[in-house]
């Protein structure tokens, strides 16, 4: 998707396996590959964002601060509802009938940035995480960051606070492993205007 829209991709971080699919396609693509676990000095200079389209690590304060907008993070549920890291696999065990994806601004608490988008999806009876995150979050997450985008290539960034009340946190099951915690709000001043989501409806709608 960034690649389809002409954006300078100044670096891939991505682990360092010969089969990971994010390695081939940057292989494929001749960018340069960072270390899986990125550290603040490892980020090249003059960024504008860092995307974090499936990340494992958490991005240190030190991190985000090299791109000038930080860090955009997605994760497959409607925060705040299911912070941690298998909030898809906990959505089918406790049965819920939808769940959806956000597209968030990486602070220092885990999963619990500004909003930037949203989408949700129903959970089909029978399926499994693995199906729900190809056929239905996967391809919202592409969408919401291309959504984003748009806004943020005129100069306009959501940033909605989550409600802490209605946070949830589930323990990661079979098996993850710990969350990876290198040297440890980014929008603040910038060529950016930050904007709440109903002032951006209210802009698209007049826009169109």
């Amino acid at each position: 998707m960034l690649l389809r829209r002409g954006c300078d991709i100044a670096a891939v971080s991505c682990p360092d396996k010969d089969d990971d699919k994010l390695r081939i396609g940057a292989v494929n693509a001749r960018l340069p590959i960072l270390p899986a676990r990125l550290t603040a000095s490892m980020v090249p200079d003059g960024l504008d964002i860092i995307i974090a389209a499936h990340c494992h690590s958490f991005l240190s304060a030190a991190t985000r601060r090299r791109a000038e907008l930080g860090a955009l993070g997605f994760h497959p549920s409607l925060l705040p509802r299911h912070r941690g890291r298998s909030a898809v696999e906990w959505a089918i065990r406790m049965r819920e009938p939808i769940t959806g994806g956000t597209v968030y601004w990486m602070n220092d608490t885990v999963d619990g940035g500004p909003i930037a988008a949203q989408d949700w999806c129903h959970i089909p009876p029978g399926t499994t995480a693995r199906d729900l995150w190809r056929d239905e979050l996967m391809p919202i997450g592409i969408r919401l960051f291309s959504q984003v985008l748009d806004l943020a290539e005129n100069g306009r960034v959501v940033a909605d606070p989550q409600d802490t009340a209605l946070a949830t946190w589930e323990p990661a099951i079979d098996g993850v492993p710990p969350l990876w915690r290198p040297d440890s709000p980014m929008l603040g001043s910038s060529r950016f205007q930050v904007i709440h989501r109903e002032e951006a409806r209210f802009h698209a709608l007049h826009a169109s």
